[in-house]
């Protein structure tokens, strides 16, 4: 297994008194896609806004490219070339489909005049729709935009946090395809926050099982038994 592209270790964070995560230690080798997996309310998503510098943690390091960012400001991380698709997308209903992509062009590794022409070519219905506010498409059309948008700073690292919530299956379909791709054919490290274990096992190589803030379970993808699904994430 190559070295990891990020790695987190005695992560711990907190609300005042109330202790969320337990020291995680993750490791997402450079060009996998590894999954992080649980129950609603586990600290799924705590953890990806620590990673991304919006929660403050407590101690521990976020190691990328073997650079510490714990402590550092929100906004390095995209300067590192983080690309982050947070749960519920998070895109600007009142701008256009095209402003909402620009967003993320000041950011870019490699500054260009405009969007490129690239994320239309994964997503034609950005292209068609480029011209209508955010808010105006499909739940779906809407995730496929704030991934889009993650992709225009031609990030190392694309985090997705429950990518697939929430979405109609043929555009579930599509996006699997999309991150398989990403992943498989162009290298990109992903990060990503799933339920659907369909969805994590065509697209991971990896998985880590979160309990009560705490990695319980971590692994191959093929090692994920049917006894730690019983156990971790059947509700």
């Amino acid at each position: 297994m190559s070295a990891p592209l990020l790695r987190l270790a005695g992560l711990n964070q907190a609300y005042g008194q109330s202790h969320i995560l337990h020291d995680i230690a993750l490791d997402v080798p450079q060009g996998s896609c590894t999954c992080v997996m649980g129950r609603n309310g586990v600290g799924k998503t705590t953890l990806m806004r620590a990673i991304m510098g919006q929660l403050p943690i407590r101690s521990g390091q976020i190691l990328f490219a073997g650079a510490n960012l714990a402590g550092q400001p929100a906004h390095e991380r995209a300067r590192r070339a983080i690309g982050f698709v947070p749960q519920g997308r998070e895109i600007f209903p009142r701008l256009s489909v095209e402003e909402n992509l620009q967003l993320g062009l000041p950011a870019a590794r490699t500054r260009g005049r405009g969007i490129p022409g690239r994320i239309y070519e994964l997503f034609p219905v950005l292209h068609e729709m480029r011209q209508r506010r955010g808010g105006d498409l499909s739940g779906g059309q809407q995730q496929q935009l704030a991934i889009g948008r993650a992709l225009v700073l031609r990030p190392r690292l694309l985090i997705l946090d429950e990518p697939t919530e929430g979405i109609q299956p043929n555009i579930v379909a599509d996006i699997g395809r999309i991150i398989r791709r990403l992943n498989q054919e162009e290298g990109l490290t992903v990060l990503l926050v799933e339920q659907k274990l369909a969805f994590a096992r065509m697209l991971a190589e990896r998985f880590y099982l979160m309990e009560r803030g705490a990695v319980v379970q971590a692994g191959p993808i093929a090692a994920l038994s049917e006894a730690m699904v019983h156990e971790h994430l059947h509700v």
